[in-house]
């Protein structure tokens, strides 16, 4: 296959070296790369001959100067925050690259409109990691509902408790206009593998939202969905934080666990082996999930009644800066 020239924005971000692994192992090569931030020694790691900078007027300079010379840039990666996807997307697309873009690529559903029109404009497209959908375990229990019964309504737990600590809410992530809050930034992938598995939405109900978590219930066509999302440490059971985990993450299927962790770190190189052979997940693939988030973002909790998750009952906390 083509060796394929890429550059990326963001690449001093947490998921960053996730994409430039996946740009390695594809046997690709990286001539660019952007971020606000200079920590981005992972460079070292992958591509140490990689153009930098901490300006976008600069990088923006530099692209343009390689395709004057007839270098092209196939691909973009955008790994910044989440309110910048939007218009990074256009930049790689209007660059003249295909765009591979973090999730959520948009926070609002008319930007995926937005963004459709300037890959119809350029004739270039966007694609966006949906990584879950790429997990062996995944396929299998997709496979499955899809041959059951297809009257059958499946009961869902998810628990998702990701610990972070006070820096969080001094950066971007705590911003709920730049992450999109906490169902936006940590839950994004499980709603849209949930609705991959059970179909479409047809309630979606808010128990509980805060600072540090959110709960409530979406009803699939054929899935009847608890979740609770939170990045508070306390909310950890017992048993795992004896073990120094911070991290927690079960699903339940009709009251059995559903066991997909193994193999999560390896799926973007996957991504991207499918988006080289023109297989990747096109933005309006989102549109569900970012239809998810965006309402429960702008919902009003309707507080412990009905069939809320047993979590949503965790007494509220004072943000950590008292807002």
């Amino acid at each position: 296959m083509e060796v394929k020239n890429f550059a990326i924005v963001g690449v001093g971000g947490f998921v960053a070296p996730r994409h430039l692994k996946a740009i390695k192992e594809t046997g690709n090569r990286l001539l660019s790369a952007y971020d606000r931030c200079d920590s981005v020694g992972v460079l070292d790691s992958y591509f140490p001959q990689a153009a930098f900078f901490t300006e976008q007027e600069l990088w923006d300079r530099h692209n343009t100067l390689l395709k004057s010379r007839g270098i092209s840039i196939d691909y973009l990666s955008v790994c910044t925050p989440n309110y910048l996807h939007d218009a990074h997307t256009r930049y790689g697309l209007r660059l003249g690259a295909d765009v591979i873009c973090e999730k959520p690529v948009v926070l609002n559903p008319w930007n995926v409109d937005a963004l459709q029109r300037v890959e119809q404009e350029t004739g270039h497209n966007a694609y966006t990691i949906l990584q879950l959908r790429l997990h062996p375990s995944v396929v299998a229990l997709r496979k499955k509902v899809q041959e059951g019964p297809k009257d059958k309504v499946y009961d869902v737990d998810l628990t998702y408790i990701t610990s972070r600590g006070n820096w969080y809410y001094s950066s971007w992530k705590g911003d709920v206009h730049k992450s999109g809050g906490i169902a936006t930034n940590i839950g994004v992938h499980f709603y849209d593998m949930l609705c991959w598995i059970f179909g479409p939405v047809k309630r979606n109900i808010v128990h509980v939202m805060s600072h540090d978590r959110v709960a409530g219930f979406l009803e699939l066509q054929q899935a009847r969905v608890r979740y609770f999302l939170s990045i508070n440490v306390e909310h950890i059971p017992t048993e795992i934080a004896e073990k120094g985990q911070r991290t927690y993450r079960t699903i339940f299927v009709d009251g059995a666990s559903f066991e997909f962790s193994a193999g999560f770190t390896e799926l973007h190189t996957l991504s991207y082996e499918k988006i080289l052979q023109g297989e990747g997940f096109r933005i309006d693939e989102a549109r569900t999930c970012i239809e998810i988030v965006h309402d429960i973002r702008n919902a009003q909790p309707v507080g412990l009644v009905g069939d809320y998750h047993p979590m949503a009952k965790y007494p509220q906390t004072q943000h950590p800066f008292g807002w």
